[in-house]
């Protein structure tokens, strides 16, 4: 049985109230950090535990806080992205509904820790019941004196405010959230200068993921060289994942990082296998902005390797046989699935959702959305293939935030891995309206379908 470290008491009755998160060992954190550690040792903790942010880029926590500029008599904040846009994951939310403490917990040792005493969580605005449950949590944890003047005390202050979004997925970026948090339109800034060194309202500014920041809770409590025993190499802790799609049992799940990724998906602890016994032909392992790969990638390597479920092994190959861990979101693809029918419902989203700053995000996910549809719908050419490809490496690079890259990689994918699907639609306008196509891209999985 895997350990679990943010949702040991998941299960518990009333483990979102104050009350029963407190018996179960809640707030022991914050006690911790604030009867016998500095600032700078709780910073060394999470260094030492290796920890990585979990809401998609991966780079190293510690490292991020210790960037924070530390001007004497300016403000610091640390802000927590609740907005959980990508498609495909919603383990953050779920977090924050079973388990909002975990999270309230988090946000004041790693607000002690940047020596923030105004902290904000930014959620998407369609998310009102979590909005309504995290600030039940705060009102709870700040009547029992961890939130508000003089904690425990110890002659810390910090307050925490929830601040809703308006539901935009560009807000999902770290500087287009600032943006949004100072009551502005959502547009990504141009780096340098970073958040770390003028964020919001001009100050230093911290910007963490919500698992990210829950797991400072377990990495306190624990110790960062204990965390770091979990996991393998530079993938250290545990890892919560969303899976959605063709699976028997789709939910949150987590797993110790270092897992073997066809473990996860067909063992009954895990995914279960592919629903209806069907067979596998892709996977998108870290929501819709990375790279799909084909079945016969998902369980080894192009070196043979097993695929496993950290940072490293899901991106060995690069974008030519790998993919990336990203926010965790799994969509899992039966042989049934259409790959481009798939291809431009990403493309479509990532169309509405750019900002319009960048030219080629702007004007290239229109188009890349216009030749799919027109590929799928049966009215597409051969040429107008490689016209896609062209698009998407136009895009890819060349745009202020990440989305342009988010919008290119998964089509890039798709015709580098299903290029004879896409020229199938081509070749077969009638058949591919029907879905009919009967491409064999799946490989036999190697473990048995439950």
């Amino acid at each position: 049985m895997a350990r679990k470290l943010l949702l040991t008491h998941i299960d518990v009755p009333g483990i979102a109230t104050y009350d029963v998160y407190r018996q179960k060992g809640g707030y022991r954190a914050v006690e911790k950090v604030l009867n016998g550690m500095t600032p700078d040792e709780v910073v060394e903790e999470v260094k030492k535990s290796g920890l990585r942010g979990r809401g998609g880029a991966g780079f190293p926590t510690g490292m991020k806080w210790s960037f924070l500029a530390k001007p004497e008599g300016v403000a610091r904040y640390l802000v927590c992205n609740a907005d959980e846009s990508e498609p495909g994951t919603f383990k953050d939310r779920y977090l924050m509904t079973k388990i909002p403490h975990a999270l309230i917990e988090g946000m004041i040792v790693s607000s002690y820790a940047l020596g923030a005493h105004t902290s904000y969580i930014y959620v998407r605005g369609e998310m009102m019941p979590q909005i309504r449950i995290l600030e039940k949590a705060i009102a709870e944890a700040k009547a029992a004196g961890f939130l508000g003047k003089n904690i425990l005390g110890k002659g810390y202050d910090l307050e925490i405010y929830v601040q809703p979004g308006g539901g935009a997925y560009i807000c999902g970026e770290e500087t287009a959230l600032l943006e949004s948090l100072e009551g502005k339109r959502g547009n990504p800034r141009i780096k340098p200068p970073f958040p770390a060194v003028s964020g919001l309202y001009g100050c230093p500014t911290v910007v963490n993921n919500v698992e990210s920041i829950a797991s400072t809770v377990p990495i306190i409590n624990d110790g960062g060289e204990e965390y770091a025993k979990i996991g393998i190499e530079r993938s250290t802790g545990t890892k919560l994942i969303s899976v959605s799609g063709n699976i028997v049992n789709p939910g949150v799940y987590e797993i110790e990082l270092g897992l073997p990724v066809e473990e996860f998906l067909y063992s009954d602890e895990y995914c279960g296998g592919i629903a209806n016994g069907k067979r596998l032909k892709a996977l998108v392992a870290g929501g819709s902005s990375v790279p799909i790969i084909p079945a016969n990638l998902v369980s080894t390597t192009a070196k043979g390797d097993a695929r496993l479920m950290t940072y490293e092994s899901l991106a060995d190959g690069g974008f030519q046989t790998g993919t990336m861990m990203g926010s965790g979101g799994f969509i899992v693809f039966d042989e049934d699935q259409c790959v481009v029918r798939n291809t431009w419902n990403f493309t479509r989203f990532y169309h509405h959702e750019s900002c319009g700053q960048c030219s080629p995000c702007r004007e290239g996910t229109g188009w890349m959305e216009k030749v799919l549809h027109n590929i799928e719908s049966g009215h597409g050419s051969m040429e107008e293939i490689d016209l896609l490809w062209d698009i998407q490496s136009k895009i890819e690079g060349n745009t202020i935030c990440p989305l342009g890259d988010a919008a290119a990689w998964p089509v890039a994918a798709a015709i580098r891995h299903f290029r004879d699907e896409f020229e199938w639609h081509v070749k077969h306008p009638q058949e591919a309206q029907t879905r009919n196509f009967g491409l064999a891209h799946y490989a036999e999985p190697r473990m048995p379908l439950v």
